[in-house]
């Protein structure tokens, strides 16, 4: 257990303290909530960071990392839609959590054929990553009422499904000739 390792178990143990706050019955709960969910999103980056500098990488956190990364943007996305309740969370939330189920598959698959690093993160998938927190920080700081902030939360939110979109087209046409190549061995067989 390391410092990079320990961050992300508080990622993960935040989630439960988010989702707490955002359901509390005070006028500061979703600010609360979107501080907490803003922490978390800061783990995030420390602590990759932390295990590139430190040269901490290790296989545990290799595989919790992505998990708590899902788990979190998940889970906010649940409770958005929940209490806003419209076409604009929704939709992108549909989006943003079949693409990380997709992407999710396609990674475990081009693992076991010796090609991860064929769907490895690119620059793309950290702009979505980066429009998808923004989004997710100003739709939870804010009760479910249209107002400005709320507007761009979802013009964020909606952008970033765009970006995770594309980004999930990258990574199946980055994969699609193993895909295609696996079907045809498996069809000479």
């Amino acid at each position: 257990m390391n410092i990079p390792n320990i961050l992300t178990l508080l990622r993960v143990g935040l989630i439960p303290i988010f989702i707490l706050f955002y359901y509390l019955p005070f006028n500061w709960s979703y600010l609360a909530a979107a501080i907490v969910f803003t922490v978390a999103s800061i783990t995030d980056w420390l602590d990759g960071y932390l295990a590139r500098k430190w040269e901490q990488s290790t296989p545990f956190g290799a595989f919790l990392d992505p998990v708590a990364d899902k788990l979190m943007v998940a889970v906010a996305l649940v409770l958005l839609v929940q209490s806003h309740a419209n076409f604009w969370v929704t939709a992108p939330a549909m989006v943003i959590i079949g693409r990380e189920i997709v992407i999710s598959a396609l990674r475990e698959w081009m693992a076991e054929l010796g090609k991860r690093a064929h769907v490895a993160v690119s620059q793309l998938g950290k702009y979505k990553t980066a429009a998808q927190m923004v989004a997710l920080i100003v739709l939870l700081a804010n009760p479910p009422l249209v107002n400005n902030w709320v507007i761009l939360g979802y013009v964020l939110l909606m952008i970033s499904a765009v970006l995770t979109f594309w980004s999930m087209y990258v990574y199946l046409r980055a994969a699609w000739p193993y895909m295609s190549m696996h079907a045809v061995q498996k069809s000479d067989k």
